[in-house]
């Protein structure tokens, strides 16, 4: 995995020749990453770490995304191979979700990110109000 910088060729390759730079224009990589990184997905991987869960249960674990948004966010993630969803064939349906192999590993580092930026939050919070204050936005 390359994390340099991509050239100004790097745009031109073909899919064959790209090396999985996300920091290339042309990399499938940067639409995992988005899936990944966005807001409903980062909250979608972090509480499917946590175990299986049908959609409503999902739902509410991640506070505030709406069922078009969770809907979305899982089928972009299961078609990523990050969520295995089982769909069971009983009246009414019982549709169950879970990370896979690679959903864990990634959730996994994805949830060290979540645990530094909960625990800096306090200096975030501090460093808003010190940059407010110097742009004249009164602790906005």
């Amino acid at each position: 995995m390359d994390f340099t910088a991509p050239t100004a060729t790097d745009g031109a390759a073909s899919d064959a020749d790209l090396a999985y730079n996300v920091f290339a224009r042309n990399c499938p990589s940067r639409a995992t990453l988005e899936h990944v990184t966005g807001r409903w997905g980062a909250l979608t991987l972090g509480a499917l770490h946590d175990g299986t869960f049908r959609f409503n249960e999902l739902r509410r674990r991640v506070d505030g995304v709406s069922e078009k948004m969770l809907s979305q966010t899982l089928h972009a993630l299961e078609r990523d191979g990050l969520v295995h969803r089982d769909a069971q064939p009983t009246n009414p349906p019982r549709v169950d979700y879970r990370l896979t192999p690679l959903g864990q590993r990634v959730a996994e580092r994805l949830l060290a990110l979540i645990a530094c930026v909960e625990s800096a939050q306090d200096a975030v919070i501090e460093a808003q109000r010190a940059y407010d204050s110097r742009e004249g936005l009164g602790g906005r």
